[in-house]
């Protein structure tokens, strides 16, 4: 135990430097990109669900345009996980 009399140390109020956001961009704003990517994705996979439930568009398309949006939002999710994988590690 530390005597109540005696001031705390410098140290104590020594904030620790933040770590740098590891990736070769910026992990917080591919995560953000990928996250926006994703989701319009799927609500395009929805609407041309939706409009090929009611018979507005082809039964083709839909499925072109569902396939098209899954390889994209892999393709920007694997993009964000890659680019965690080349960054630094600056600490």
């Amino acid at each position: 135990m530390s005597d109540p009399t005696t001031p705390p140390t410098v140290s104590a109020f020594v904030a620790k430097p933040a770590k740098k956001p590891r990736g070769f961009l910026n992990p917080r704003k591919v995560r953000a990109f990928a996250f926006y990517l994703i989701t319009l994705c799927i609500l395009v996979s929805v609407v041309a669900s939706i409009l090929a439930i009611w018979d507005f568009s082809k039964s083709d398309s839909l499925w072109r345009t569902i396939a098209t949006c899954v390889i994209v939002a892999f393709g920007c999710g694997c993009f964000a996980v890659i680019n965690l994988s080349f960054g630094t590690t600056e600490e």
